[in-house]
């Protein structure tokens, strides 16, 4: 098969919704989102995350800097529980929307993102660089712009965060090649989202790859 045969829109939507299907057995939160007109659309989930305040802090750090919380967890945000007042909640509680699009140019998944605190604030581009993992920031400081910038959501046509999709091709080939190599069912959708999620704090539990195994 083609390697532009590989992953068209079709082959996108299937792996979507296999994604969508165990994360609503785990209770992950993502789910689809169609077009206005219904002709496409997009893999979402929304979390919130409240920061310990420390120094050094990064998105996508471990638990110990930040606890994922739930939309009714994050509205609430009992004092007895997080130690936060209020107005300390809205400066330091984070909201975090991902998208999962399809993207027709390079014939691959591509990763829209927006962050704000609960007040509304969003985060900046600047903020988004300062704040990625500790791993990846050699990658980004070699070329900012051509990782993390900021576009149009090409459906909704607001402002989102973007990790760029050029190289996805580039660095999913050899992980495709080899599951045909010896066999194995993937999930591209997974494989690639557990390699590119956590460059913005987006990490997927285990369970998603021994699904995959499990349906081989």
């Amino acid at each position: 098969m083609e390697e532009d045969e590989f992953f068209g829109e079709k082959t996108f939507q299937h792996y979507c919704a296999e994604f969508i299907k165990h994360s609503q057995q785990i209770g992950d939160g993502w789910e689809w989102k169609s077009s206005k007109d219904g002709s496409d659309g997009y893999m979402c989930k929304t979390y919130f995350q409240i920061k310990n305040g420390t120094a050094g802090s990064h998105l996508g750090t471990s638990a110990d800097a930040q606890t994922c919380l739930s939309t009714e967890e994050a509205l609430e945000l009992p004092p007895d529980d997080f130690e936060v007042t209020e107005t300390e909640a809205t400066s330091k509680v984070i909201k975090y929307e991902y998208h999962v699009l399809y993207s027709c140019s390079y014939q691959v998944p591509v990763l829209y993102f927006r962050a704000s605190f609960l007040d509304g604030r969003p985060l900046t581009l600047k903020d988004i660089w300062e704040g990625v993992h500790e791993c990846y920031k050699s990658r980004l400081l070699q070329g900012p712009w051509d990782t993390i910038s900021q576009q149009e959501h090409p459906i909704l046509g607001q402002p989102f965060f973007v990790l760029h999709p050029c190289k996805t091709s580039e660095f999913m080939l050899p992980v495709v090649k080899n599951s045909e190599k010896i066999n194995r069912n993937i999930n591209y959708i997974t494989s690639w989202l557990s390699v590119i999620g956590p460059v913005v704090g987006l990490n997927l539990p285990l369970s998603y790859a021994k699904a995959t195994s499990q349906d081989e």
